[in-house]
């Protein structure tokens, strides 16, 4: 019995429990102008969706894509690609997690911030180099 006990504990340290779901990890990084946004489960029950939320250090949150469950043990990918309509540098992500009864919960918000010497090009920035 106290093994079982001692499992049960060190599951518990490795991952948390967010409604119906037990959350692996959450993380956010760059991959060139655009940001990937990864978590993993170990566990979902009862999960109607999960909401990818966005916001920079001076806006609010902002849900930004609505993703579709895929059960126990799943990873999660979701690249933004619309990091370069906003004129921010710092992104905060989480991820609202909506059971089928409508309860709501949250995942630990992350934060990538954009290379500030990898400009974003735009066609006159680019026209301006060869003139």
């Amino acid at each position: 019995m106290k093994k079982q006990l001692f499992i049960f504990l060190t599951f518990l340290s490795v991952t948390s429990l967010l409604g119906g779901v037990f959350l692996d990890f959450i993380n956010a990084k760059n991959e060139g102008e655009n940001v990937r946004l990864e978590w993993k489960t170990s566990d979902e029950k009862n999960v109607k969706e999960f909401v990818v939320e966005r916001k920079t250090p001076q806006t609010e949150f902002v849900a930004i894509e609505n993703i579709q469950p895929k059960g126990s043990n799943s990873y999660y990918s979701y690249l933004d690609k619309n990091t370069y309509k906003v004129t921010d540098a710092i992104f905060i992500y989480k991820v609202k997690i909506v059971d089928y009864d409508n309860t709501v919960s949250y995942t630990k918000e992350v934060s990538v911030s954009l290379i500030s010497g990898v400009g974003k090009r735009t066609w006159g920035s680019i026209k301006a180099m060869f003139r």
